[in-house]
């Protein structure tokens, strides 16, 4: 056995080890050129769109996970999104914000391994868990900062609701009791691994979900 794996804490190994593949996510062309101001908000509305997806995975799942015994500590009701994520769509799309809202393929991919993990592998959905929620209570909210000075959105308003955490008053605690959760999960090394392995994974495919965004909104040279 290694040693390092019985003495570094689960959350720490996870992070470094899916560090490369969470720099290549956050650095995309897409998501820079998002950033930089260089995208309409036609664009922003488009990203907003693909998280309903793969949150409306992640969640409809959460209820029938709760009580698994490697899953269940961390489903939590003040991470849920995807009721944000509506009320952010019809700010950006209208009242009927649902008709003609289609996955691109990435995304359907990405949510489709998401429901895959929460059916048949509750480890698998942690890692799932774990790259998106602590994601949005970090970087996120560097995301909601632009859109609110880019595209004039009231400050955690309508339309960067999905970014704003009303339950968490404290988000560096949160996160701190959450990496405990990391370091306590029902795992043994093998499974640790493997839900290490399906964490680069979550990034890979939410990658691919930038890389397919920036084909819809390239920037004219």
């Amino acid at each position: 056995m290694d040693a390092t794996a019985t003495v570094t804490p689960f959350s720490t190994l996870i992070r470094t080890a899916s560090h490369e593949q969470h720099t290549e996510a956050e650095t995309s062309t897409f998501m820079s050129d998002l950033l930089g101001g260089r995208l309409g908000v036609d664009a922003y509305t488009r990203y907003t769109e693909q998280l309903w997806f793969v949150y409306r995975a992640l969640e409809e799942a959460a209820e029938a996970l709760r009580n698994d015994p490697v899953a269940g500590p961390f489903i939590q009701s003040e991470l849920m999104r995807s009721t944000e994520l509506e009320r952010d769509l019809a700010h950006l799309r209208g009242e009927n914000w649902r008709e003609g809202l289609e996955p691109l393929p990435a995304t359907a991919a990405y949510a489709a391994r998401v429901a895959e993990c929460a059916r048949t592998w509750p480890a698998g959905y942690i890692a799932h868990h774990y790259t998106r929620y602590l994601g949005d209570l970090s970087g996120g909210q560097i995301i909601r900062d632009k859109a609110e000075k880019t595209w004039g959105f009231e400050r955690k308003g309508d339309g960067v609701r999905f970014y704003v955490f009303e339950q968490i008053t404290n988000p560096a605690a949160f996160k701190r009791g959450y990496r405990e959760l990391l370091d306590d999960v029902n795992a043994d090394d093998l499974e640790k691994q493997r839900i290490i392995e399906e964490c680069k994974r979550a990034f890979a495919l939410n990658t691919a979900v930038f890389r397919e965004l920036g084909e819809v909104f390239p920037l004219s040279a």
